[in-house]
């Protein structure tokens, strides 16, 4: 499958649905609510991991809403279905530019949704140095009584895989997607 902007999408890894919204002048409030109650509806859906508001810089009036999902197939579900859609009818006289979407998979997406000035490289060495030491060290503090198990798991090369692994996949679906949330304020003031 091929997203809106043209770029493959694997099918089984957890993939960033980043929908943008202009809204009307005046029609924020309205917005806001509306938002609160699509957010609620696309939480049941089945492969739903999160979501994330990016409300808009002083002065502007675009909205940046993140909705991850575990694969891109529960994705499609979802912007497919028959809820979204109507959803999106009942707040079309809200925007401005109508509906516009893009589907991202992968590290990609820690930072920088498309549409959002990134924040200074600084502030993300830092954060990420930040989620990345204390895994460094608990990590492979943990998987040490499995070397005297399962011997291989002992070797150097294995080990420092596995390690890494793991703190890739921590990173990328939980600790940088909440940690990011929670800086938001201090990551981005600078970039605005």
């Amino acid at each position: 499958m091929r997203n809106p902007g043209g770029t493959s999408v694997d099918q089984s890894e957890p993939t960033a649905f980043i929908v943008t919204h202009v809204i009307k002048a005046g029609a924020e409030l309205r917005y806001e609510d509306w938002t609160r109650e699509i957010l609620m509806a696309v939480s049941g859906f089945p492969g739903y991991l999160g979501r994330e508001v990016v409300l808009p810089s002083h002065g502007d009036r675009k909205y940046t809403v993140i909705v991850r999902f575990d694969t891109n197939e529960h994705l499609r579900d979802w912007a497919e279905s028959e809820t979204r859609k109507e959803f999106i009818r009942r707040a079309s006289d809200l925007m401005e530019r109508g509906d516009q979407y893009e589907i991202r998979t992968g590290i990609d997406f820690w930072f920088e949704p498309k549409g959002v000035r990134p924040p200074k490289p600084w502030k993300q060495f830092l954060l990420t140095t930040t989620a990345v030491y204390p895994l460094s060290l608990i990590i492979p503090k943990l998987l040490a009584p499995l070397s005297r198990v399962a011997p291989p798991l002992g070797n150097n090369l294995i080990a420092g895989l596995l390690v890494a692994a793991i703190l890739t996949a921590l990173l990328t679906f939980v600790v940088m997607p909440n940690y990011t949330r929670l800086a938001r304020k201090w990551l981005y003031e600078e970039a605005e």
